[in-house]
């Protein structure tokens, strides 16, 4: 008995331990958890064969895909991108060596290093799960109406640039090329026809939003002033990726940030926070006293990149504009 009531103490007390720290744990920590059990169950990451109807897990499917999405993939880079115990790791190739959907030998870089290519057999697999992913990734996105795809997109772009992104390629691959240039001759059209599109695919905006980014062109074009005027076209290896405006407010001394724009497929290389600096210093080498900006509370990943870049939230009101019920934002940075 006194066996027993010993164990049965130490349990309550460590019961009592989880319980108080439990209790004790911070609102956005319960929060990021309650997300997580949520989202795991969504996507059937706890079974993720039987969601997928495939006999791979989620650690399986996760390998293939980087193995596919690469040219060059070396176990060390799997290793490191993705946080596996090596041994684990050892025994999943050595499963997929075994079903003929790998093969390894030496890297021709370093012949320390293994070099994982997929077969026949394995890029058949990893297309199957790309294509099972997709469509249930679509299943789930199709049941919203367009306005709230938006916000769920954005949303979890805020995510991923508020937690960092960038574990996504093996540390092996050359990391893309960012670079910003001033316009050339095309550049302003291409931001007409980008800004349009994408603020239409993103959030529903109609042709209304295409007339006034034209009009904001036309008389950046109009007025330009090399003083007191400067647009930046982000390059992503050599490609357009994005762009941004330091015009004349208007008032003395004011400066207005506008257009930021990235593309979808360059997101996560920090091409909005170098956009925005790059605006930042130049009104301040320009000597504008202050710069403001204005926005809608829809584009959180935008929003977060201005609050870094030091902008403070002064106002703001609901309006109805490009089709669309918004909460529009005006922000102001002092410099």
């Amino acid at each position: 008995m006194t066996t027993g009531t010993a164990s049965d103490t130490t349990s309550g007390a460590a019961s009592d331990t989880m319980s108080g720290a439990a209790r004790e744990a911070a609102p956005d920590v319960r929060e990021l958890r309650r997300f997580n059990r949520f989202y795991t169950n969504l996507i059937g990451a706890l079974d993720y064969g039987r969601h997928l109807y495939t006999p791979f897990t989620l650690t399986e499917a996760r390998v293939l895909y980087e193995v596919a999405h690469h040219e060059r993939v070396d176990a060390a880079d799997l290793r490191a991108s993705l946080s596996l115990d090596a041994g684990y790791l050892s025994r999943l190739l050595g499963k997929f060596e075994d079903r003929e959907l790998i093969t390894r030998g030496k890297s021709e870089q370093d012949p320390r290093r293994q070099r994982i290519t997929l077969t026949d057999g394995g890029r058949e697999a990893a297309g199957l799960l790309e294509e099972r992913s997709q469509d249930a990734a679509g299943s789930l996105l199709e049941q919203l109406p367009a306005g709230d795809r938006a916000r769920l997109t954005d949303a979890m772009r805020t995510i991923r640039a508020l937690l960092g992104e960038g574990a996504e390629q093996p540390s092996g691959d050359r990391a893309p090329q960012v670079t910003l240039r001033t316009t050339g001759p095309g550049d302003l059209g291409w931001m007409v026809e980008r800004n349009a599109a994408l603020y239409a695919a993103e959030y529903g905006f109609d042709l209304s939003y295409e007339a006034l980014v034209a009009r904001i062109i036309a008389e950046y074009a109009e007025g330009f002033d090399p003083r007191w005027d400067r647009t930046w076209i982000a390059e992503l290896d050599g490609r357009r990726a994005g762009a941004v405006m330091c015009v004349r407010d208007g008032r003395p001394g004011v400066a207005r940030l506008r257009l930021l724009l990235v593309e979808p497929d360059a997101r996560g290389h920090g091409i909005g926070r170098q956009l925005v600096d790059a605006c930042v210093e130049f009104a301040r080498g320009a000597g504008y006293g202050e710069m403001v900006l204005w926005t809608n509370s829809v584009l959180g990943a935008a929003r977060s990149i201005y609050q870094r870049a030091g902008f403070e939230l002064v106002s703001e009101a609901a309006h109805h504009s490009f089709g669309q019920d918004l909460v529009g934002q005006d922000w102001r940075l002092a410099l």
